[in-house]
Parts: structure tokens; C-alpha cells; sequence
């Protein structure tokens, strides 16, 4: 993640929070405004990449993503009775990355096996209606918004290594897609709530992998589907 792309996100998500907080009507000195939220955060991939390609990549090599869990933060600040947005991230976790299609490339076993390693963050904006009054226990509510994803500590196994014919340095280009979800929210009391979502997000990424000036590269798409479930206290 370059310094530029932090600096960026940074500000375009700080314009944007400061700007929903100055907009949003005033609220009764008896509904909580803000709510921060944790919980767990569980990503599972469909990925769709181009083959690998380069010297010496034999047809059908491909990769696949392993499935992971990780611990959901949210901020949430209320814009009206029906209308809150959402910030939302999950703990950087470590992403292993499986090799897919031929068995073995040359006598290297690779359908499977586990070639390279990084992790990322995804943060996700979105702007969310509530259905029913906010009296009711129950509330379902549906979103859409940007999710951005930056790739680091990417590296490549040992295995990944041995495929590679040597010591493979990796990269992965930063990604800004569109996001949707879709969750129930139900108050156990007070101010605490507990949740349950599904969100859905557009992921894609240029991969490339140096191997002593050996240039392979890919094109990726993660697919995630994000399913989280989480409690919250609202002040």
C-alpha cells in the first residue's frame, strides 16, 4: 500500500464522515447518534482469474483463495430514523493463496498447495436504510456504498518459491469497487443491539511475480461474500 493510497483513503473518508455528521438532522436528546460495533467476520472467495502467464507457465495454472476469519470493527453514526452509514473493517488477516490446475509443474506439486501469503485491508463505506419504526425490537436494513482494498506483506512460499524456479517477490495492486449489504439488527436492551449481515463487494487486483527479472502475472477477482455477525452499543 503506497504512502499516496493511504493519504487518500484517509481523506476522501474523513471528507466524508465529517461532511454525513455536519448534514444530518438534529436528533432527539433520547436517540443515540453513534454505535461502535465488533464481531466476527467471516470471508468466503470466489475467485475468477485469468491463467497464469509468462516463460515457462504451462497451461491451466491458476490460483484460488483460501476462505478466513477475522474480527469485525464498525462504526455506525444515525442520520435519521431510516437512514444511517456505516464504516466498516475487518482485522488484517493472513490471506493464503492455493495453487489451481495441474497437479504437480514439473515435479513440483502445485493444485493445492499453498504458494504464496499476504494481508489485507478493506475498509467499507456505506449508506443504510432501516426498515420499521424504531420502536421495534427487530429492524432489517439494506446498504450499498465503496469498499477500497489494499494488498501487504505479500510473500511467496516456500512452495510458491520452488514452482517459481527461485525467491519470488510479489505485488498487488490496491482496488476500488462497489459494495452492498443486507442484515437484521436486534435490540437485546438499552443501548446494546446485536447483528447479523451479508455483504457482498467487488474486489479485483493485477498480480505480478518477479523471479530474478522472470515477469508472471495474473488478473483477479476475488469475489468475497462477507457474512458478520456482531454486538453493538449505541451513545
Amino acid at each position: 500500500m503506497t504512502t499516496f493510497s493511504v493519504r487518500t483513503l484517509s481523506a476522501v473518508l474523513a471528507t466524508a464522515a465529517v461532511s454525513l455528521y455536519c448534514t444530518a438532522p438534529a436528533l432527539a436528546d433520547d436517540v443515540p447518534s453513534n454505535s461502535a460495533r465488533i464481531g466476527l467476520y467471516s470471508v468466503f472467495f470466489h475467485v475468477k482469474a485469468d491463467d497464469l502467464s509468462g516463460p515457462y507457465v504451462p497451461p491451466g495454472a491458476n490460483i484460488d483463495a483460501q476462505n478466513v476469519n477475522t474480527l469485525y470493527l464498525g462504526y455506525v453514526r444515525r442520520l435519521s430514523s431510516r437512514f444511517d452509514v456505516e464504516l466498516a473493517v475487518g482485522y488484517p488477516p493472513l490471506q493464503r493463496t492455493e495453487g489451481k490446475g495441474p497437479a504437480a509443474l514439473g515435479s513440483v506439486p502445485y493444485n493445492g498447495q499453498v504458494i504464496a501469503t499476504a494481508r489485507w485491508l478493506a475498509p467499507t463505506l456505506l449508506v443504510e436504510y432501516k426498515f420499521f419504526d424504531e420502536n421495534s425490537k427487530l429492524r432489517p436494513y439494506i446498504g450499498a456504498g465503496v469498499n477500497y482494498t489494499a494488498f501487504y506483506d505479500r510473500n511467496s512460499t516456500a512452495q510458491g518459491n520452488a514452482v517459481s524456479g527461485g525467491p519470488t517477490k510479489l505485488s498487488l495492486t490496491s482496488s476500488v469497487g462497489p459494495a452492498g449489504t443486507a442484515g437484521l439488527a436486534y435490540n437485546i436492551g438499552g443501548h446494546w443491539n446485536v447483528y447479523a449481515s451479508y455483504s457482498i463487494s467487488q474486489v479485483k487486483t493485477k498480480l505480478n511475480a518477479d523471479t530474478a527479472g522472470v515477469i508472471r502475472t495474473s488478473h483477479i477477482s476475488f469475489g468475497p461474500q462477507v457474512f458478520i455477525a456482531s454486538v453493538g452499543y449505541s451513545f
